[in-house]
Parts: C-alpha cells; structure tokens; sequence
C-alpha cells in the first residue's frame, strides 16, 4: 500500500468518527508529521504515515524529537497494520476491524 493510500485511509477514518485529520505543511520546517489528527474529545496528535517499510529522515527524527520535547504526542504510522494498531490504541476496535477487512488483513 502507497503512503497516500494509507493518508487517505487515515483521513477517511477519523472523519467516519466525526474528526479531522489536517494535512500540516509548515513552510520552512521541512520534515513535519504529515497530519494533525483531532478526534472528538482528544487533544490534538501529530501522525506521520509510512509504508509497511518506510523509514523515518533524519530531519523527520528531529521534527518528532522537537514535538514530543513539547509534550505533544506523535504517532508513527507503517502501513494499513500500522493503522490497525493506531485505532485499536485509541480504543476506536471496530475501525480496526473495518481497516483489516478493507485491505485484507484479517487473521494476520
């Protein structure tokens, strides 16, 4: 699955919970999470989507390394498992279920 797969499945998701999931580009900081995710009742998080491989840039490290030195909380997110994971964290089990069903993950 494509990065921008796993953003759009993401996006659609929260906003399925009645969320929102921002696209953040900060002009002169490069290497920023790529969404501000606000489910309701949450405080804000910062996600940054990969790949079931993808890897963090250094200047990636340094973005998240400067968010979580704030108290901000940061996710990193690999692929559509990695969004099962995501979900299931936050206590949302049934858009796990949804993801895995979606993208064939069941009985992984």
């Amino acid at each position: 699955m494509r990065e921008k797969d796993v953003e759009k499945l993401l996006t659609e998701e929260v906003k399925h919970l009645g969320g929102r999931a921002y696209k953040w580009t900060s002009p002169g900081n490069a290497g920023v999470p790529d969404r501000i995710v606000i489910f309701p009742g949450r405080q804000p998080m910062f996600v940054e989507l990969k790949t079931d491989k993808g890897t963090l840039s250094a200047l990636q490290d340094v973005q998240i390394k400067r968010l979580l030195d704030l108290g901000q909380e940061v996710q990193v997110v690999y692929g559509a498992s990695g969004l099962v994971r995501f979900f299931k964290s936050l206590g949302y089990p049934d858009v796990a279920a949804r993801i895995e069903k979606k993208c064939g993950l069941s009985g992984r």
